[in-house]
């Protein structure tokens, strides 16, 4: 079987991903929370300003991902924190650490792109030369992405609205989608096509990595809560098995064995054809090999 284009860049870039990515998002929102608490005009210098970074404010391609979404109530701050802090986990435990460093990262740089597309489209309908965007472009619509890769990976799990009402993440990101939608058509209606143009462009960009993951992995990332209870399962008979070990296990997607990473656990896949063995990073993800396309 053919390999993809991902599985490819995989096996070459794997071992440089990031682990526990989310992880590191959140403590810069953190931080950014220290810095409202602690100076809140400080922000103004960090935001994504494409005039202010042609001017050398290079800083700014970095910075803006400090700033978090905006909240006041430290109980929420909390609960947001630990709740996207989860569902990154989540959302890595099933794509495998490599994919979930492309998804946010593509994610951050269509945004950067997003907001100099913008400038220029501003700029060549006459606009001053240091027209800004404050902050438009944010990290509220990167962690809306995560949600919805989350929603749709999960779509049949339960979180509780209000701490009360169980509901599947899927309608929830349903309700998120068709509330842009809303927001940005009442922009256009009472503002101007200008400036619904502009929030156009901002969640556009900001949401391009999960349009395209939708698009195109749609129908091999998903698990209802049998899969996630089975996955568990699994996870659980691979620590208490005593099997006799193999002198070295090779993955076939990324080519990470037992020796150059011990922590890994690796295993067979009996839906594969032939004797392919994977990681724990790739066991539910990889596409299974076939030679008679009439299987």
């Amino acid at each position: 079987m053919k390999e993809n284009f991902i599985s490819r860049m995989e096996r070459k870039l794997g071992k440089y991903a990031i682990r526990n990515i989310t992880l590191y998002l959140i403590i810069c929102y953190a931080f950014g929370y220290i810095i409202e608490l602690v100076n809140p005009d400080f922000i103004s210098f960090m935001t994504l300003e494409p005039a202010y970074i042609l001017r050398g404010q290079i800083w700014r391609l970095f910075t803006w991902l400090v700033i978090p979404p905006s909240e006041s109530n430290l109980f929420f701050v909390l609960i947001m924190l630990y709740f996207y802090y989860s569902i990154g986990k989540s959302l890595e435990s099933v794509w495998g650490t490599y994919r979930l460093n492309v998804y946010l990262i593509s994610g951050m740089i269509y945004t950067i792109l997003g907001s100099f597309l913008l400038y220029g489209v501003m700029r060549g309908l006459g606009a001053p030369e240091l027209t800004t965007f404050g902050m438009a472009f944010s990290t509220t619509y990167i962690n809306l992405s995560i949600f919805l890769a989350y929603a749709a990976t999960f779509p049949d799990m339960h979180v509780l609205l209000f701490f009360l009402i169980p509901v599947k993440v899927k309608v929830l990101g349903i309700i998120y989608v068709v509330v842009l939608v809303y927001e940005c058509i009442s922009i256009a209606m009472n503002y101007g096509m200008l400036i619904g143009m502009v929030y156009w462009v901002v969640i556009g960009a900001s949401l391009l990595n999960f349009i395209i993951f939708f698009f195109t992995s749609r129908g091999r990332i998903r698990l209802n809560p049998k899969q996630v209870k089975q996955r568990m399962e699994y996870r659980q008979q691979v620590k208490q098995a005593e099997a006799v070990k193999i002198a070295k296990h090779k993955c076939a997607v990324c080519g990470r064995t037992s020796e150059t990473n011990p922590e890994l656990e690796f295993r067979f896949c009996s839906k594969c054809q032939g004797n392919f063995e994977y990681c724990n990073d790739h066991i539910f993800t990889h596409e299974h090999i076939r030679y008679d396309e009439n299987k």
